[in-house]
């Protein structure tokens, strides 16, 4: 399993991408959903995700424990998508990252759309997109680009086709690799200091 950046610009349609790759059965993460329900017990993220993977994935005061949980998602999927809105301005997560997308559509469009969802005046959109990286940037830094500013089909065919392409990628396997041998290397420090331990 790999990991892969999906990013955008405000309105340029990235939670269409992300909503086409769900429906392919491509595990999401939102980095906005993860941050701000995740972390804390009970809350519905939370209940949705021990109702998911069981009890067991609990630390003992109650958290998740998030070496666990991965460890039980990365088994699953040849790679995830991190859904990150600012993933390019922050540029943290970058280097963890084997792909990159940004979904992008034309100027033009970007601001019509703005303005249709948020009830926005053409000024106020306006404001909004230039307090943002613009995505010819974000595009010229993404491995892959997702064109949004036609119809739904189209772009659902081009995440149909990057699909594709991630599935038959090999990049899982040298992750998979690398993932058994750290824990197998952990797992035989552990059970020779136990056996230290209880000679």
């Amino acid at each position: 399993m790999f990991l892969v950046g999906l990013t955008g610009g405000i309105a340029s349609g990235k939670s269409t991408v992300s909503s086409i790759l769900r429906e392919l059965g491509c595990p999401i993460i939102d980095a906005d959903v993860v941050a701000r329900k995740v972390v804390e017990p009970h809350s519905p993220a939370f209940c949705k995700i021990v109702r998911h993977f069981g009890p067991e994935i609990l630390l003992e005061n109650g958290e998740i424990d998030r070496q666990k949980l991965g460890q039980l998602i990365f088994a699953r999927y040849r790679y995830v998508v991190l859904d990150v809105p600012l993933l390019f301005e922050t540029r943290r997560l970058t280097r963890f990252l084997n792909h990159t997308v940004v979904v992008y559509c034309d100027p033009a469009t970007q601001l019509s759309r703005l303005m249709h969802r948020d009830g926005l005046t053409q000024e106020q959109a306006e404001q909004r997109i230039a307090a943002q990286m613009p995505l010819n940037e974000k595009r010229g830094l993404a491995n892959h680009v997702i064109e949004n500013s036609g119809s739904r089909e189209d772009t659902h065919r081009q995440v149909l086709r990057l699909h594709t392409k991630l599935e038959d990628s090999m990049e899982f396997l040298l992750v998979r690799v690398i993932a058994i041998a750290a824990t197998a290397g952990f797992g035989g420090f552990l059970l020779y200091a136990t056996k230290l331990l209880i000679s």
